[in-house]
């Protein structure tokens, strides 16, 4: 079964931002902690990391996409 990773908080008073660039591809492996996606806020550049290990099978959320803390945006499978 795959995990999906959500979007953590972005700081207080941040309430949204968008995926600057994916830093893993479908397919690849990633560890826990690796970091696997840049998302850009008003403020700064965020570097969001796995919290689980295995092989990133989704990205649920395109580059330039905005998205918001908590909403899903890849899976990984063990």
């Amino acid at each position: 079964m795959a995990h999906t990773v959500v979007l953590p908080p972005l700081g207080e008073t941040v309430e949204e931002g968008k995926v600057d660039s994916w830093l893993v591809n479908v397919g690849d492996i990633v560890e826990e902690g690796e970091p696997i996606v840049l998302v850009a806020t008003h403020k700064a550049a965020l570097e969001i990391n796995a919290d689980a290990a295995g092989r990133l099978v989704r990205q649920l959320v395109a580059e330039g996409e905005r998205v918001v803390p908590g909403a899903p945006i890849a899976e990984i499978e063990p």
